[in-house]
Formats: structure tokens, C-alpha cells, sequence
């Protein structure tokens, strides 16, 4: 009501006051609570990492496991506005405080022992539940429940507090974006649970002053109308599936989009904030009356982004910049689409914890079916490909058409790429090896059919993902905890190669280009070949003539051993089952079978098994890197100090730090500064020539010895000592992903 408005009359100067009081009150609870709740996720999601050797999918369960609990603290605060005053309510809740204190400051619990070889999954959905499920569930109510008690109040917008959804979702913003540049950067894990655990202590003051003001200032009876027993179960199911569909979408999207990019770039906190940030920021901006933008705009550009994503997933751009910003640019479009829908679906403030509460069961399914189903049912990451078409259904214009229009504008599009699709599944061969061309063409043609015929473009854009998931068919696709596996052969057909993302773990000659035939024992390849850094790091140890006692962490396809000699003994630490299958399979690869047929395999992960060795080793080899991915516990300064420990006097530790987006070099120099070890550089780019000869990978690699005769020669040989200029060293408290990546960058 506007000042103009007939029967407006000014409030009085002390209601405004009570008011702003109130408001205020509610608005800064709600923030902290958001605040807390989304800084807790990924400082615990951490400090488990080291657990289970920094695998992506850690993420993915963790926010598996935080969607159920948000659902659980969503339950309880249905029940306690259903069956309490707010008064009582307000007990019950300062009770659940109360308890929660006794379980801060939060840490790992040992409860669960050890992780297992298999079934990590629920293994670690055990370790948040019993480390930090109560403090979660405790703050996870707070939103709907701080809601519901302000719809109580006196306050004029008591009856449409939606709004504070918005200052719900801007304190939990504003946590993830100062995690990873303010947080982590400053703060060790166990002072960030310290300051957390103090902050749970203000945010239960403040929400007991926002009650007590709420009780203060009731609304009238005339106001609002009282509250049903039944309210919750007001409307139809049809309105139900509505609010699940359309939080499921975004909400699977969310796991696999932080998936994808962190399974090519690194396993840290400050990847898996960016997209959850984005979601949570499509609420600030979504739910509110007058919105920021047309949506119809980004409706219509939706197809044309998803196009440009299938089109990625066979022939993806080398710049990170650009595959950064076309995943999370699709992810935002698709999640503002969605969320948009869901707040014109919302119903009135009555039915306020029942719409909060369908709509966290539908992201709850979300979750699961990306964190623990499809990893299950799919052997290659297929998930994500489907969800880019399911976000296109929520588009308005689509989801609303009849069936008419479907057969009318989408069937001969689905019909053309399936039956092109069936071609390629059957011989991609049929079709010109070179795709490239006419993948590029559909997707500039989904641009400008998107501006007239949304299901054609639509169509057309799931079409592409059909085409572009059956273009090239992989000899072998595994699917573990810890990723993807893919074996295939290359273009060429001399090579039989082992992925994980868009890193190449393993590659063995098959053909011989000339004819020739192969030799019995196999030659390494890629970082392994016998003219790289690795091989030279060992070759310096075998000079000392006697058999030597290796020990490798990181399996990969087992290329290592053929730098051996017969006496040689090995010893292999691998995480991941799936790939000790692939590795020593000899139809496969036969590295293992006849270089080094008795090598010792140990599965689990290396910081927990090499720990119990109480052998030595001549040389030590970490080569754990899953695809760009960094598991940052395998170099610190505890983890460096147990691997020289597992060496002989004048042993050799030697690290293979290549990455495409991460400088590691100084941060090895400062990690070993205080453990009285120095640390040789090398970095092989490939020539022509070698390039022409093998199949060669160029590789960086630093070698660490307390003894300065271990690296004489390497010395003699051109290494380099490194250098640790103004980086921080890592330890298990510690580690600063962000500013690796800057570095790199920044030459």
C-alpha cells in the first residue's frame, strides 16, 4: 500500500521500530545460520579427503549426505510448526543446541575405523554421519523454521516471507566464496572447526532473540489465518511432483557438473564451492517478486549453451578458462530456469515448510541418483549428458507444449539423430572419422532454430548429446568410487591406452608401424619411456649395481617395471581396485606379466599402507595423480616425512608433479625445507625425433634425498634444485590449491 493509496495510514513510531527490531533480528539469524551451514561442508568434506586418497567422489557423496540431512532439519522444522507454538518450538529448538554443543568442535570420527577396499561409499556416508550429522541437522532447520516463526509475527510482510529465502541463501553465498580465497587460504582445519564451533554458540543467541522478539510481536488473530493441522497436506500431487522435479534437476546437476570438474582439475574445496555457490546465488536471484532479468532470454539461450556442452564431450577446448565457463555457464542458465519455475509454483505462507520440505526431497533424489546410482548403473558418466536434456524439459515453453506440438516440431529431429546415432554405435567407421565438422554445423543450427522453434532446438541439442556419446566406442569403460577407467586404442591402432579423464595413466605398442614384430618385453611409454625423468631418477639408483627395492605409489597401467632389471623387487599402493584389474589383465597390458610378474600389489590408500611398511626402500615412486586431480595429502610436510622415512639412508624419493593447471615445484622446496632433504627438478619436453620414435609424454619430476650422494649424479645429469620463493608449505592441516593454480597462470 503506497502513501496514495485511500485508507493508508502512517505506522507508529515505535511499531516501526519493533518492526525493524524484528526484521533485523530474523535477517542476521538466518544469515549466520546459512553462513555456518555451508561453511561446515566443505571445511569437513577436508578434512576426510585424506582418507580416501582425494577422489572427487568424495564431494559427491558429502553433498549426497548434506541434501539428506537438509531434508531431516527441513522435516523437524515441519513437525515443530505443525505440532508447536512458537514458543514451545522455541524450546524444543535451544534443547537441540544444547545437545548439539557436546559434539563441537567437529573432527573425523574414529568411529568407523578405517576405510574399506570396497564400498567406500557407505563407509564415508557412516564417517559424516557420526562426525558432523548432529551439528548439520541442527542447523539445516533453521531457513524454513525462522520462516514459519516470522509468518507468526506482527512484522507487514509476515505474509509472504519468501523473501528471506533470499538472505538464507546470500549468508550461504557468501561462505563459499570466502572459503576458498579468505578461509582456507588463512586458516588451518583445526582453527576453522574452532571458529565455527564459537560461531554455533552466537548463532543460538541470536536465534532465540529472534523467537523471543517473534512471541513479542504476535500478528493478530484477524491477520492470519490459523494455522491447520492439515496444511501441510493442502494441494495436489501434481503441485508435489512440480516442486520435487524442479529441484531434482539442478540439484543432480550440481554433483555432476563439481564432478566433471574436479575429477580433470583438482579434488579442493574451492572447485566444489563454485558451483554450489551458483546455486545457491539462482535463489537470491530467482526468489523475489520483481526479477533481476527477463527470463524468456536465457530460456531461449539454454539449448544453444547445452549444445555447446555436448560438443565439448568429444572434442573439449585445451583452455580451462573456456571449459570452466562453458560447464558453469550452462549449470547457472539451467539452475535459474529451474529455480525460476519453482518460486512461480511456491504456495501460500501457510503451506511455507511443506514447500520447503518437497522441494529438499527433490534434491535429496538428485543427489543420490548422481552420487550413488549412477555410478552404479553406468559404466561411463552418463548422467550428466541426461540431465542437460532433462533441464531443457523444464524450459516453460517445452514442458507445457501438448503433444501435438511434440510430434509436429521435435520427432523428425530425435528420429534423424537416433538413427545417425545407431550408425555410429554400430561402426563409427560408416561414418567420416572427421565429425567435427557436422557436430559443429548441428550446433550452430540448434542456435538458430532456439529463437523461434524451442522444442526443435531442444530436440535437436538432446539429439547431439546422443550423437556425440556414440561417436567413439572405448575397448573397455570402468566405473569406480575413485572415476572413470576408459581403455581404448588410438587412432592410429598402435596403441592400446588407459584413461582416467583427460589424462592418459598408460599406453602399450600392439603394432608395430613398420610390421615388425613386438618385443617380448614390452617398452614403457608416455612419462614412463625410458628417455624421461622418471626412468633417468631410476636409472641413477640402478647404477649402484646391486638389485634395488622399489616402491610405487600409483599403479596406472604398471608401464613402470619395464625400467627394471629381472632381480629388481616391486611393491605397487593403489587405491582403486578397478584399476589393479585393468593393469593386470595381459590381454590388456602386460607390463606387470613380463617385466615383473611377482610385483606386490597393495590396495588402499597409500598414506594408510605404505605407513605400515616396516621395510625399506631403495627408491619410493608417488605417481598418484588422477587425472589433473591433486591429492594434496600425499604432499605434505607429514606425508613427505613418512615416505623419507620409508627409505633407505642414501635412498631416492621421486615425485611426478605434471599438471596442467597446478605449480607444485615450490610448494615440494618449502614442504621439505624443515625436514633436512633436498629436492632436483627436471621437466622433459619431448623432440621430434623421440616423438616419431615412441610414444612419448612430456613429464616433470623432482627427485628428494637427505643424502647429497643419492643425487650426484642426477646433479651431473642437468637437474635443478628447486626453490620455494614466497610459497607456504602443505601439511595435513593446510594446503592452498587456489594459489598453485594462480601461479601457474600467472607465468
Amino acid at each position: 500500500m503506497s502513501l496514495l493509496e485511500p485508507g493508508y495510514a502512517a505506522p507508529r513510531v515505535g511499531a516501526s521500530r519493533s518492526n525493524a527490531a524484528l526484521l533485523a533480528s530474523f535477517i542476521l539469524a538466518i544469515f549466520t545460520s546459512a553462513f555456518l551451514l555451508f561453511s561446515v561442508q566443505p571445511m569437513f568434506a577436508k578434512m576426510v579427503l585424506p582418507l580416501l586418497g582425494g577422489s572427487p567422489g568424495v564431494w559427491s557423496i558429502a553433498m549426497v549426505v548434506f541434501q539428506a540431512l537438509l531434508l531431516a532439519g527441513y522435516a523437524y522444522a515441519h513437525f515443530l510448526t505443525r505440532s508447536l507454538g512458537l514458543r514451545n518450538a522455541a524450546l524444543v529448538h535451544g534443547a537441540l543446541y544444547g545437545a548439539t554443543m557436546l559434539a563441537l568442535p567437529i573432527g573425523v570420527s574414529a568411529f568407523m575405523g578405517e576405510p574399506p577396499a570396497e564400498g567406500q561409499e557407505f563407509w564415508l556416508i557412516g564417517v559424516f554421519l557420526t562426525s558432523v550429522g548432529l551439528p548439520f541437522f541442527a542447523v539445516a532447520a533453521n531457513g524454513p523454521l525462522l520462516q514459519a516463526w516470522f509468518s507468526r509475527s506482527s512484522h507487514p510482510t509476515a505474509s509472504d516471507p519468501y523473501y528471506l529465502y533470499g538472505a538464507s541463501n546470500l549468508g550461504s553465498f557468501a561462505s563459499l566464496l570466502l572459503y576458498p580465497v579468505a578461509i582456507e587460504p588463512l586458516l588451518a582445519l583445526k582453527a576453522q572447526s574452532s571458529v565455527w564451533a564459537v560461531g554455533f554458540v552466537v548463532l543460538m543467541g541470536l536465534i532465540l532473540t529472534a523467537a523471543w522478539l517473534a512471541s513479542a510481536n504476535p500478528a493478530e488473530a484477524s491477520a492470519v489465518p490459523p494455522l491447520r493441522k492439515d496444511a501441510a497436506e493442502a494441494g495436489t500431487m501434481r503441485e508435489k511432483l512440480t516442486w520435487i522435479a524442479l529441484s531434482f534437476v539442478p540439484s543432480a546437476l550440481l554433483v555432476a557438473v563439481t564432478a566433471h570438474l574436479s575429477t580433470d582439475i583438482a579434488a579442493a574445496p574451492f572447485l566444489w564451492v563454485a558451483p554450489l555457490a551458483i546455486y545457491l546465488a539462482t535463489f537470491v536471484v530467482v526468489f523475489r517478486d520483481k526479477p533481476l532479468f527477463k527470463m524468456s532470454r536465457l530460456e531461449t539461450a539454454l539449448p544453444v549453451i547445452g549444445s555447446l556442452v555436448a560438443f565439448s564431450f568429444v572434442f573439449p577446448a585445451g583452455n580451462i578458462q573456456i571449459m570452466l565457463a562453458l560447464h558453469i555457464g550452462f549449470f547457472a542458465a539451467a539452475t535459474l530456469v529451474c529455480h525460476a519455475q519453482l518460486y512461480a509454483a511456491r504456495p501460500a505462507a501457510e503451506r511455507l515448510t511443506s514447500f520447503y520440505l518437497w522441494m529438499s526431497f527433490g534434491g535429496v533424489l538428485g543427489g543420490i541418483f548422481c552420487g550413488l546410482i549412477a555410478p552404479v548403473i553406468f559404466n561411463k558418466v552418463s548422467e550428466y549428458p541426461l540431465l542437460i536434456a532433462a533441464s531443457l524439459v523444464c524450459v516453460p515453453a517445452i514442458f507445457r507444449s501438448n503433444p501435438r506440438q511434440w510430434l509436429a516440431q521435435a520427432a523428425p529431429v530425435l528420429a534423424v539423430a537416433g538413427v545417425v546415432s545407431a550408425i555410429l554405435l554400430v561402426d563409427s567407421k560408416l561414418i567420416s572419422a572427421d565429425i567435427k565438422p557436422p557436430i559443429l554445423f548441428i550446433a550452430l543450427l540448434i542456435g538458430l532454430l532456439a529463437f523461434k522453434l524451442p522444442l526443435v532446438s531442444a530436440s535437436a541439442c538432446v539429439g547431439l548429446l546422443a550423437i556425440t556419446s556414440s561417436a567413439f566406442n572405448d575397448i573397455e569403460s570402468h566405473r569406480s568410487f575413485f572415476g572413470v577407467h576408459k581403455v581404448f586404442v588410438s587412432a592410429d591402432g598402435q596403441y592400446r591406452n588407459l584413461s582416467h579423464g583427460t589424462t592418459l595413466h598408460g599406453s602399450i605398442m600392439i603394432k608395430d608401424a613398420s610390421g615388425a614384430a613386438l618385443p617380448a618385453r614390452p617398452v614403457p611409454t608416455t612419462y614412463y619411456h625410458p628417455v624421461g625423468p622418471m626412468a633417468e631418477a631410476l636409472r641413477s639408483v640402478q647404477a649402484r649395481g646391486t638389485a634395488q627395492n622399489y616402491a610405487v605409489v600409483g599403479l596406472g597401467a604398471g608401464s613402470f617395471v619395464c625400467n627394471g632389471r629381472e632381480n629388481d623387487r616391486w611393491s605397487y599402493y593403489e587405491i582403486d581396485s578397478t584399476v589393479v584389474q585393468l593393469a593386470t589383465d595381459p590381454k590388456l597390458f602386460r607390463f606387470l606379466s613380463a617385466c615383473a610378474p611377482d610385483t606386490r600389489i597393495v590396495l588402499g590408500d597409500a598414506r594408510l599402507t605404505l605407513a605400515k611398511e616396516t621395510q625399506k626402500f631403495d627408491t619410493l615412486v608417488v605417481d598418484a595423480f588422477s587425472s589433473d586431480a591433486i591429492p594434496a595429502h600425499l604432499m605434505t610436510r607429514e606425508a613427505l616425512a613418512m615416505y623419507l622415512d620409508k627409505i633407505t639412508p642414501d635412498g631416492l624419493l621421486v615425485m611426478h608433479i605434471s599438471n596442467r593447471h597446478l605449480e607444485l615445484e615450490s610448494v615440494l622446496a618449502a614442504t621439505l625445507q624443515p625436514l633436512g632433504a633436498t629436492g632436483l627438478a627436471k621437466y622433459k619436453q619431448q623432440t621430434p625425433e623421440e616423438l616419431a620414435k615412441l610414444s612419448i609424454a612430456p613429464s616433470r619430476v623432482v627427485a628428494i634425498s637427505r643424502s647429497p650422494a643419492a643425487l650426484a649424479q642426477l646433479k651431473a645429469d642437468g637437474w635443478r634444485t628447486i626453490e620455494a620463493g614466497t610459497t607456504a608449505p602443505w601439511t595435513d592441516d593446510y594446503s592452498n590449491i587456489v594459489g598453485a593454480m594462480m601461479r601457474t597462470y600467472a607465468d
